[in-house]
């Protein structure tokens, strides 16, 4: 029979669970650690969840406890806490669950503050990679966090990120019970997105958001709309835009002031689509296109400010689609560009194929990758020097490109310097979550294929997403209208 208890303390044992100690206390939840009753050894650290329920406490509380065990039992993968067990909300509801060992976002801002510093630019972009490609796996699963903030978030040992507290999350596929039975806008303020504050739930941009005011402060030691305690105080941030960081701290690069302002705009369309291309960009400054949003430093003016205003009252937000689609609509997609042994018949269908994929995706962001040997360059040939052959192959696949006609901020290009190119393409879509790669088909015969794993072959059985092999298939006379290409006689392996 479970054990019917209010307060549980150090000591006592809880549905075979023996509570240890407690880990921390707050105002929704107590967080206790806990090992098994009868001395068994479980795998990894547990922690029990018991959420406080006190006279005075908000039903925001017991509704969160209902809606954590529902999502927090469903998901998967690294990025959240092994579900362990539950207890009956009717006698003593608690949640066991792994405890992750690491630290979390809100300590490592805490002993920065205490330090009087500052991490580096591309410190703020590997937090920042962590948390999106966290927040990523989650929208994967149809959830949206809706609560990310520096406490919410744990960095592992290895540098990823853990994401805890679910109660005021959302899940596609069951019901919202914090919207059903509150009826309000619920998050935290100094985090909240402008949907939100309007009740609409369920956009995965929101939890984009959230991620670029953690950005904000890492980057500069302040809050963008600082820590409002009124709707009207959130409100603001509708219309309202931040300080510029390099207004505050002036080493701040523009690519990463371009990609937090990019993350805070108050409508969700012109934030990043997803946070799978937030992680790309982090991942790759080198290929952000700088606008004004990355060199301006000020505020915009009252005529902008009050034409935000307008846009803003007169918004409908609409409910975005399930998080899992709208990451499906939006992928990043990789086409490996090969400079050997390729005709041009070859490169043109596969051109085509990649503008059909993008075609029906249109919010697709389009990695173009070619891999060299590093044979082909020379420390004693200034022609052949390393930089100068990568300037070559990154000349000719913008040259291939460039047909495709497409936006600054959905497409970049990557030489990449490998002598086993299989690997090397495997290695570049699993680093940034590429959702499809398309390719050019081995040309030798099926024999010879059978001896000899081909790149494509090898590709397509170790990928971890969706292939598509690309054969020549046009008349050669279309080839007449299209640029053709120079250098296939280059030597190399792709």
């Amino acid at each position: 029979m479970p054990t019917t208890l209010k307060s549980p303390q150090p000591g006592d044992i809880v549905d075979g669970f023996l509570i240890e100690s407690f880990a921390h206390t707050g105002g929704m939840a107590r967080i206790a650690n806990v090992s098994y009753a009868d001395g068994r050894e479980s795998p990894f650290p547990l922690a029990m969840k018991i959420p406080r329920m006190a006279v005075g406490d908000g039903a925001e509380n017991i509704v969160g406890f209902e809606v954590e065990l529902q999502i927090l039992r469903s998901l998967q993968g690294r990025h959240v806490p092994r579900f362990v067990s539950a207890g009956d909300i009717e006698t003593l509801p608690y949640l066991v669950m792994e405890f992750v060992q690491g630290y979390s976002l809100q300590s490592f801002l805490e002993e920065l503050g205490h330090n009087n510093q500052r991490p580096s630019p591309e410190q703020v972009a590997q937090k920042g990679v962590a948390m999106a490609r966290a927040a990523n796996s989650l929208h994967q699963q149809n959830v949206c966090h809706l609560d990310l903030k520096p406490g919410n978030v744990l960095f592992r040992l290895d540098g990823s990120a853990v994401l805890l507290d679910f109660g005021l999350s959302y899940h596609a596929l069951y019901p919202d019970l914090m919207a059903e039975e509150l009826r309000k806008a619920v998050g935290s303020p100094a985090w909240i997105s402008p949907e939100q504050i309007v009740g609409v739930r369920g956009d995965p941009r929101s939890d984009v958001f959230a991620i670029g005011v953690m950005l904000y402060e890492l980057a500069t030691g302040e809050m963008p709309f600082g820590y409002p305690s009124t709707d009207s105080g959130m409100r603001q941030r509708m219309w309202m835009a931040p300080v510029s960081p390099r207004a505050i701290r002036s080493d701040i690069p523009e690519w990463l002031q371009e990609i937090i302002l990019r993350c805070l705009a108050p409508m969700a369309e012109d934030r990043y689509p997803s946070a799978s291309h937030l992680a790309f960009d982090l991942s790759h400054p080198d290929q952000i296109k700088i606008t004004e949003l990355g060199t301006s430093l000020h505020k915009p003016g009252v005529w902008k400010t009050f034409k935000r205003f307008v846009r803003a009252a007169g918004m409908e937000y609409k409910p975005s689609p399930p998080p899992q689609r709208q990451a499906m609509d939006t992928p990043i997609i990789m086409v490996a560009v090969p400079h050997h042994d390729v005709t041009d018949a070859t490169l043109f269908s596969l051109r085509e194929s990649v503008k059909r994929s993008l075609q029906v995706r249109p919010g697709s962001r389009l990695a173009v990758v070619t891999v060299i040997s590093s044979s082909l360059s020379s420390n004693t040939d200034i022609n052949k020097s390393e930089i100068n052959v990568h300037r070559q192959h990154m000349a000719r696949i913008r040259q291939w490109a460039d047909p495709l006609d497409l936006d600054v901020h959905h497409i970049s290009f990557h030489v990449l310097e490998a002598d086993d190119v299989a690997d090397a393409l495997l290695r570049y879509a699993e680093g940034n979550e590429v959702s499809l790669i398309v390719m050019g088909a081995a040309t030798h015969g099926l024999a010879l294929q059978r001896i000899k794993p081909t790149v494509p072959m090898k590709v397509a059985m170790a990928a971890p997403c969706t292939v598509v092999l690309v054969k020549q298939n046009i008349p050669f006379e279309l080839l007449s209208t299209e640029n053709r290409w120079e250098g296939g006689s280059d030597s190399g392996p792709v």
